[in-house]
């Protein structure tokens, strides 16, 4: 009988999802899959405003990548993650967000139409608990996910690398996360 009860417990172990890490009570996989690719966790960080949490960005690729020239230029598919933490957060301030990550990191982008359609996606404030998912099954599409809610698919290289460079680029949105997405933790 206890080998049968060890035997069960043992296949409830495996049956349950592999977490590579939890960073401030979220669960990070080792592993999604997107577009038919199995992409590892390449690192994470926490964005932060002043002394708040705002959210823990991830960073899944195909392959390990410690630069951010590695990501960009990665033609197979790449994931940025963001599991929100604040209480509450207007769209807007995101959106803002965004728009500035792409005007300081590839401001000839800020006007390009596959930009504006990006940042128009976003229809609801963001909440403790929520994900957004930025998946880019290749260099040139961008799914757009907000709590397993597909927002919105764009085609353009321009804008991968635009939102890539929003957390990876020279001036990123947070240095400290920069860092940990590119595995330097």
């Amino acid at each position: 009988m206890r080998k049968i009860l060890f035997g069960l417990a043992l296949l409830s172990l495996l049956a349950q999802p592999v977490y590579a890490v939890e960073v401030a009570g979220v669960n990070l996989p080792d592993s999604v899959e997107i577009g038919g690719k199995t992409l590892q966790l390449n690192g994470y960080g926490i964005r932060k405003k002043y002394f708040f949490k705002i959210y823990v960005g991830s960073l899944y690729t195909v392959g390990k990548a410690t630069s951010t020239e590695q990501v960009v230029n990665a033609l197979s598919g790449k994931l940025i993650r963001m599991n929100f933490l604040y209480s509450k957060i207007d769209k807007e301030k995101i959106v803002g967000g965004f728009a500035k990550g792409i005007e300081n990191n590839t401001p000839e982008l800020r006007k390009d139409p596959a930009v504006e359609q990006f940042l128009g996606l976003f229809d609801a404030d963001f909440v403790e608990g929520d994900q957004v998912d930025l998946a880019m099954s290749d260099a040139n599409n961008l799914n757009v996910i907000h709590n397993g809610r597909q927002l919105g698919t764009i085609r353009s290289p321009n804008l991968v690398k635009a939102v890539l460079l929003i957390y990876l680029g020279n001036d990123p949105a947070d240095d400290d996360m920069k860092a940990g997405m590119l595995g330097n933790l």
